[in-house]
């Protein structure tokens, strides 16, 4: 079923503004409610609110980076074009399946959410750790993450329905 681009460029649009929402929301009551460091049992020891201020990207990837220039380039300015290449891939690709824009969309509403703390507040606030012992264990990350890695999943499923539409 096609539909309208008006229609679909307000769902692409939408999708994006949920994941930004959500994920500046959380961030918010993060920033007001738990203090640096402190930890916050929420489902025992499993999954635990904890607040620390991220000054690089993924796992505090590049956040003892010296030159300012170089860390606006990889942590702002690279981020923004990624982003806009796959927002203008979206919107110009109408034959994406619903997991490859639901996934992108993750992908951008995710990046725009922690960018804009990058920009806004020179560091990314993190406040959720999982801890199942030995099964799985994550660092500290925040929703903006989470659509992050709900997006790859999705353009994996993505890619996944692909080869076994072409195979059959």
């Amino acid at each position: 079923m096609k539909i309208s681009r008006s229609l679909r460029m307000l769902f692409i649009f939408g999708l994006i503004l949920i994941n930004v929402g959500c994920d500046q929301v959380s961030k918010s009551v993060a920033r007001k409610h738990i203090d640096t460091h402190e930890s916050i049992s929420v489902i025992g020891e499993y999954v635990i609110l904890t607040k620390t201020e991220n000054k690089g990207a993924f796992l505090g990837f590049l956040s003892t980076m010296e030159s300012p220039i170089l860390k606006s380039i990889f942590l702002i300015i690279l981020p923004v074009a990624v982003l806009f290449f796959i927002l203008r891939m979206i919107i110009i690709n109408t034959d994406l399946d619903k997991y490859m824009i639901f996934g992108l969309c993750c992908i951008i509403g995710g990046g725009i959410g922690n960018l804009y703390d990058r920009i806004l507040y020179r560091s990314v606030t993190d406040f959720m750790h999982i801890d199942l012992g030995g099964i799985f264990k994550t660092g500290i990350f925040n929703m903006a993450d989470v659509s992050v890695m709900l997006g790859t999943g999705l353009l994996i499923l993505s890619f996944i329905k692909r080869k076994e539409v072409s195979i059959s």
